[in-house]
């Protein structure tokens, strides 16, 4: 059996599912991780896990997986990410191992990915791994996107890990 790199990321989408909704006493959001940026909210300074639906919410949730090492991530860098984007069904719709092997490289607070990666990725160390429970709002709001794949209103889930990042 070959490992492939599109094949890690599905099994990794389909961990993060499996703790959303079939173990949710296991639901990730339920302690409070540490974060230098004041724009995401963790889910501990709004409502309880076990009374929030995750499909309806409405501001961006972070969940520091690893709190990395490096170089803390500033809005007007450029950072390098790993990242899996999945529905809140489990769907996923896109990973960068799909695009290559060196990451996907973006402006920070440039406007060049959806707000919620804007706000999300800031304050994140070189090293880091965050999920990050975007709503519709800071992503595509009531578009549906790449051919239908991503529906209007949908609420995004992404297990984002900080690779590099340049001042």
């Amino acid at each position: 059996m070959k490992i492939t790199p599109t094949g890690i990321a599905i099994t990794l989408a389909l961990v993060v599912v499996a703790t959303f909704f079939i173990f949710p006493g296991l639901f990730p959001f339920k302690s409070s991780a540490p974060s230098d940026n004041s724009q995401a909210q963790d889910i501990t300074n709004t409502q309880t896990a076990s009374t929030m639906p995750i499909e309806s919410v409405t501001e961006l949730l972070v969940k520091d997986e690893v709190v990395g090492t490096g170089v803390v991530a500033e809005a007007g860098n450029s950072v390098t990410v790993n990242y899996i984007g999945a529905l809140t069904n489990g769907t996923i719709f896109d990973a960068s191992a799909n695009h290559g092997t060196d990451g996907f490289t973006f402006n920070l607070g440039a406007g060049q990915v959806i707000k919620g990666w804007d706000q999300g990725v800031v304050g994140m160390k070189v090293g880091g791994k965050r999920i990050l429970v975007i709503p519709a709002s800071l992503a595509y709001g009531d578009q549906a996107v790449g051919g239908g794949v991503i529906p209007a209103n949908s609420t995004l889930i992404f297990e984002v890990e900080l690779l590099k990042v340049q001042k």
